[in-house]
């Protein structure tokens, strides 16, 4: 059963940086696709970007093209969403999410799917704020 942890949120001024982590157990990245999603209250969880299993596409969400990057260290198991430029409305819980493949590093990842997506973390939370 793969497991997810996500770590380094919290409050940073507009115009601030921040880095998530999302500390990946119970299975190789060869078979899983790994996305961020967050949820602002009262809205519906969205997809912010993804990273595929073959390590070699990463697609994201048209609100945070440029400023967020998805990367990956295989050796610690980790996969990190880099923020930069962060506004209020980034504001939100932060969850790392895990798509299954039976076949190994496959070249593709969806940031608009939710439903793709068969494991979740329990989320971090992110507050954009002066």
């Amino acid at each position: 059963q793969l497991q997810l942890v996500e770590s380094g949120g919290g409050l940073v001024q507009p115009g601030g940086s921040l880095t998530l982590s999302c500390a990946v157990s119970g299975g190789s990245f060869d078979f899983y696709g790994i996305a961020w999603f967050r949820q602002a209250p009262g809205k519906e969880r969205e997809g912010v970007g993804c990273v595929s299993s073959s390590g070699e596409i990463a697609n994201y969400a048209d609100s945070v093209k440029s400023r967020f990057t998805i990367s990956r260290d295989i050796a610690k198991n980790m996969v990190y969403l880099r923020m930069n430029s962060l506004k209020p409305e980034d504001t939100a819980v932060y969850y790392c999410a895990a798509d299954y493949f039976p076949v190994r590093k496959v070249g593709y990842c969806s940031v608009t799917s939710r439903s793709e997506y068969d494991f979740w973390g329990q989320g971090t939370q992110v507050t954009v704020s002066s």
